[in-house]
């Protein structure tokens, strides 16, 4: 049951300490226990443990909010609670605005003329299985050991392929994103075939992702530094900035920049160059 899974990984993490309670005596299990969360959001202890059973009637969003506040839940911690309660209810879990896990960009579309148009910075559009759906010529050059492999995942990438640790320097920490963002997804769309696909993949083949997929942790998409080992230009050093698309709203656009002036700047216009003059014989 994902809603209990998740409400017992996040009580584990926090100490009475931590919550502002008593610490004293002894504990068999790690963090709150299910009536100290009860005591902090301000519900009985059986309508608590009725809620992390996955019994969902009933449970109103103001009672969602405060057992969010008392496991001190971050925005996409809280988010993913209300999805997977309004979805073990029947409502849509899907928000206006959200990326869906499977949906995909066409060729030609506008999409693409958009990302093709921001010849200055690496740009792509991914979906919620972080599969990069299209690319700009740069962001292709960027990402080319991605583009190595069909069908081009991120998270097949970075838990499969033996030279992503060498690619990305912070292999550990994006990977974990990748985690947590493909757990945000689940919430989103529980019944999703791809999806669920995806994380059996990774699951029977790497113990990395089977562990970091236990941790049940969640994020959503953000602004973030990536560095990478580029096998054309070396090391670089970029910021990318993530939007949702008005016009696809199941998409997400992804694009990087350098610091002006930076030693990573003079790698992207190098590579760049790289591409313009490659573009002919076709990137890998």
């Amino acid at each position: 049951m994902a809603i209990r899974d998740f409400l017992v990984s996040r009580r584990a993490r926090i100490t009475p300490e931590r919550a502002g309670l008593p610490g004293h005596g002894l504990r068999r299990v790690a963090g709150l226990r299910r009536e100290e969360v009860a005591q902090l959001a301000g519900v009985s202890v059986e309508y608590y443990i009725r809620l992390e059973r996955g019994h969902c009637q009933g449970i109103s969003d103001s009672v969602l909010a405060a057992v969010a506040r008392a496991l001190q839940l971050d925005d996409a911690e809280r988010q993913h609670l209300f999805d997977l309660v309004h979805t073990a209810n029947g409502a849509p879990s899907v928000r206006p605005g959200d990326p869906q896990p499977g949906a995909e960009v066409q060729p030609g579309a506008e999409v693409q003329r958009l990302l093709d148009a921001m010849t200055d910075a690496p740009a792509y559009a991914m979906n919620g299985c972080l599969d990069v759906l299209a690319a700009n010529l740069l962001g292709r050059a960027l990402f080319a050991p991605l583009f190595a492999g069909s069908p081009v995942n991120q998270a097949r990438y970075l838990f499969l392929d033996p030279g992503a640790a060498a690619f990305f320097p912070d292999w550990r920490k994006l990977a974990h994103d990748a985690v947590a963002m493909l757990r945000a997804s689940a919430g989103l769309s529980p019944g999703d075939e791809r999806l669920a696909a995806l994380v059996a993949e990774l699951s029977a083949q790497s113990r990395t992702f089977r562990e970091m997929w236990a941790a049940y942790d969640v994020r959503t998409r953000r602004s973030g530094v990536k560095r990478f080992h580029h096998p054309v230009v070396g090391p670089l050093t970029l910021t990318f900035q993530s939007l949702t698309l008005v016009t696809d709203p199941h998409l997400r656009i992804a694009a990087g920049t350098a610091e002006p002036g930076s030693e990573s700047e003079t790698a992207l216009r190098l590579l760049a160059s790289w591409a313009a003059a490659t573009r002919t014989e076709g990137l890998p």
